[in-house]
C-alpha cells in the first residue's frame, strides 16, 4: 500500500521490483488481489497489464486499519490500545507529552 500511496499507481512488476528482498512475483499478485477484494485498491487494464491504484486516501486507510487492529487485539477498546502504546512509549520528552495532551483536548472538544 505504501508504494501505491507514494506512486499513485503501479503494476505488480513495479511493486515487486521496488520491494527490498521481495517475495515471489506471484505472492505480490496474490497480495494485490486480496487488497482489491477487501476494497483497498482497484485495477485498470493498460494494454495487457493491471495497473493498481488505492481506492482510499492514506489517512482514511490508516484510520480504517487502526480501527480493525483495535477491534481485533483490544476488544474494541481505544483505552486498552492507548494504554498498550503508552506502555511502550518513551515519554521523557515534555513536548511529546504536551502533544498527546493537546490531541486529547482537541478530541474532547469535537465530542458534544
Amino acid at each position: 500500500m505504501d508504494l501505491l500511496f507514494q506512486r499513485g499507481s503501479a503494476t505488480a512488476g513495479e511493486i515487486h521490483a521496488a520491494i527490498p528482498d521481495p517475495p515471489s512475483y506471484s505472492a505480490v499478485r496474490a497480495a494485490l488481489s486480496v487488497l482489491e477484494r477487501k476494497g483497498h485498491i482497484r485495477h485498470e487494464i493498460d494494454r495487457l497489464r493491471y495497473v493498481w491504484t488505492p481506492r482510499v486516501g492514506r489517512d482514511r486507510a490508516r484510520r480504517n486499519e487502526l480501527r480493525r487492529v483495535v477491534r481485533t487485539f483490544f476488544e474494541g477498546s481505544i483505552e486498552q490500545a492507548v494504554a498498550a502504546l503508552l506502555d511502550d512509549a518513551d515519554l521523557k520528552d515534555d513536548q511529546g507529552k504536551a502533544r498527546i495532551r493537546a490531541l486529547i483536548e482537541k478530541a474532547e472538544e469535537r465530542k458534544p
